[in-house]
């Protein structure tokens, strides 16, 4: 073989190697980036955190004046922490778009985002944030201010699974928690509010009063079918949020294995059933 022969095929056998070397794996995040992606859409959370703060509003018309001075004090409390609750919601929304947009080819920013999760969150005990769900914001928080403001460089799916998830599931945890003392207070707003109807009704039997328990009927009706939808809406964020943990908790046992056809059909079928409970959210 001839000198120039011989080159040309140690050439070719190099870039061979070379290009081989550097090949990415076949790996298939597109159920990452829609399960990522349906998590960040699960929508009315904050509806129902809005709905919490505002619990006197809707309470205050049928109060006595003794049981008013109590709600308002109680109110002040929930306003106090609101907006640590939104904080919490918004970090884990923010995590999961910066997961979706690691996961697929789009680039765009999410620094108004950033900007927006605010200055951190205060433990209280009465409202259920410890000091374990502070110290898990600002670990999330940071490591979503290094990936967003360096441009996801040197950022990966892997990386910012592994990075996060810890941070995230308490976080989510505080989030079910904070579900649930929701549904309580609904509980305790629909006892009070229902109970003066279920009091006041039987009792008004003049001819004069037939309008009156006519009309105070149908907003009793009308109540009680508010109180049954917001009932399943709680239901459903807790099914919601739930799935989330768990579909995360599937990504950080199979890091190694992420084109995996078992994980890829898990979170398949968790991004379907979280887009299933986002319409049963959104229903009236």
């Amino acid at each position: 073989m001839s000198l120039h022969r011989r080159f040309t095929a140690l050439a070719a056998l190099a870039a061979s190697l070379l290009l081989g070397g550097c090949a990415s794996p076949n790996v298939s995040l597109a159920e990452v980036r829609e399960f990522a992606g349906a998590s960040a859409k699960l929508g009315g959370y904050a509806e129902l955190s809005t709905r919490y703060r505002d619990t006197y509003l809707r309470e205050q018309p049928y109060l006595t004046p003794a049981a008013d001075k109590v709600a308002r004090e109680t109110d002040a409390r929930r306003r106090a922490v609101y907006e640590d609750f939104r904080s919490v919601q918004k970090a884990v929304v923010l995590y999961m778009q910066t997961l979706a947009l690691l996961a697929g080819e789009d680039r765009f920013d999410l620094t108004p985002q950033l900007d927006d999760l605010g200055n951190g969150l205060k433990a209280n005990a009465e409202s259920g944030l410890e000091q374990r769900h502070v110290t898990a914001y600002t670990g999330l928080t940071r490591l979503l201010t290094r990936a967003i403001a360096s441009g996801y460089q040197g950022r990966s799916v892997e990386t910012m699974v592994r990075d996060g998830d810890a941070d995230l599931q308490t976080l989510i945890g505080a989030m079910i928690s904070l579900t649930r003392l929701y549904a309580k207070t609904n509980e305790n707003e629909k006892k009070t509010i229902l109970g003066i109807f279920d009091i006041e009704i039987p009792y008004a039997n003049r001819p004069n009063d037939r309008m009156l328990v006519t009309l105070a009927k149908v907003h009793y009706l009308n109540k009680s079918q508010e109180y049954k939808l917001i009932d399943k809406r709680y239901a459903l964020a807790l099914q919601g949020l739930t799935k989330v943990s768990l579909g995360h908790q599937k990504l950080r046992e199979n890091l190694n294995n992420l084109s995996g056809d078992e994980l890829r059909g898990t979170l398949r079928n968790f991004g379907r059933d979280l887009r299933v409970i986002r319409e049963g959210l959104s229903e009236n």
